[in-house]
């Protein structure tokens, strides 16, 4: 059921360019545009992911305006898009919320430019979307990518984007964008809407 699938973009902890374990700048950019694609495609909310008090401040600020000021006027559709937003500071946290609402921990899905052991397809995961009650976690890293330990957290790891070449280093907001809609197929959305 498409009510049980939620995003996460991760912007603590990532890789830097050496390996190491950093948090990733928060852009006002994917706030919106990431909102756009996940109150398009039906998504339950879009968590933000980051430990950064001054980077909280960012997310809060931006969703203040949006959701509760004068941008709930200025642009509706922007305004409804972006409460479906959530900052947290850690995945635990977002881990925990998504319990306390479906009564369960979800099936957690990792991203990556690389394929990854458990890697599955989109059409095998659009089709568990589709027929498990379970709900579906689809985590999406900045910066580098992401470490280890929140690889071993997933059961999952979705394939890698292909394009019709070597080049392979979409933005984050255009992977959320083709990922969901190759997950959620077009039968998955005529049935919502029946």
């Amino acid at each position: 059921m498409l009510n049980k699938l939620y995003v996460a973009l991760i912007h603590y902890p990532c890789l830097g360019r050496d390996g190491k374990i950093i948090s990733t700048a928060v852009t006002n950019i994917d706030i919106h545009d990431i909102a756009r694609t996940c109150r398009t495609y039906d998504v339950s909310k879009y968590y933000m992911v980051t430990n950064l008090p001054a980077q909280q401040g960012i997310i809060h600020r931006v969703l203040k305006f949006w959701t509760k000021g004068v941008g709930v006027q200025y642009n509706h559709n922007r305004s409804e898009a972006l409460n479906y937003v959530v900052q947290k500071g850690y995945l635990e946290e977002v881990l925990d919320e998504i319990e306390s609402i479906e009564g369960e921990k979800p099936v957690i899905v990792f991203t990556s430019a690389k394929i990854r052991p458990n890697t599955v397809s989109y059409e095998e995961m659009g089709e568990f979307i589709e027929k498990s009650d379970k709900p579906v976690l689809v985590i999406f890293g900045t910066g580098w990518g992401l470490p280890p330990e929140i690889e071993n957290m997933c059961k999952y790891s979705l394939e890698p984007i292909r394009g019709n070449s070597s080049f392979n280093h979409l933005s984050v907001r255009s992977a959320v964008a083709i990922i969901l809609d190759r997950l959620i197929s077009e039968k998955v959305m005529n049935e919502t809407e029946e």
